[in-house]
């Protein structure tokens, strides 16, 4: 996640202090700013060579792991925090992904381009596939194996035994309350056993 106001949105549901495990950590962005600005500390999991050298280049712990593979590495309750920025639609198994991320920390915090934010629907009303500023690949090159809605993540939640504590959607930075399925380009998610 680049966008530095939505980035700071997310930061602030982290408590304190917490230790965090931030799965697809990307270039350790999120990590690097909770460690300076919130007292956390842990780890980023990430496959690509070229964002893990970027952690490493950050100060960011950071452990190459293919998620695909699970989380059996960490013990239960391990993290207070367990972060899935932008991961889950990249995942092959995102319901594992979802109770693994309840397993190993005592809160989840899960966030995901919304597809059914309004310019979504409306280039689909328009015979075309989205591309905006949170999908911004093309249909036929994007590293998303699936798009989920606001909506889906609750009855996914539920369907796997998830408490959904907080959810919302986020607009240019803007905590959305209101309609977030139509309204909002992010969705995130708080969740736990």
């Amino acid at each position: 996640m680049t966008d530095p106001t939505t980035l700071h949105a997310i930061a602030d549901l982290v408590p304190h202090g917490s230790r965090v495990l931030d799965l697809g950590c990307g270039d350790g962005a999120m990590l690097d700013y909770l460690q300076r600005e919130r007292g956390c500390r842990g780890y980023g999991v990430e496959l690509d060579d070229a964002n893990v050298l970027a952690c490493i280049k950050r100060g960011v712990n950071v452990l190459q792991l293919n998620l695909d593979q699970g989380l059996t590495v960490f013990e239960d309750a391990s993290f207070d925090v367990v972060l899935q920025i932008d991961t889950l639609q990249h995942l092959r198994n995102a319901e594992t992904m979802l109770r693994e991320t309840a397993r190993v920390g005592r809160l989840g915090i899960v966030a995901f381009p919304n597809f059914a934010h309004w310019p979504n629907r409306l280039s689909i009303l328009q015979g075309r596939m989205p591309v905006t500023k949170r999908l911004p690949y093309q249909w036929y090159d994007t590293p998303n194996i699936r798009v989920g809605t606001h909506a889906d993540l609750a009855v996914l939640a539920q369907r796997n035994g998830l408490r959904v504590l907080d959810s919302f959607g986020l607009q240019d930075g803007r905590t959305v309350r209101l309609l977030p399925n139509l309204r909002a380009g992010t969705s995130v998610y708080k969740l736990a056993r």
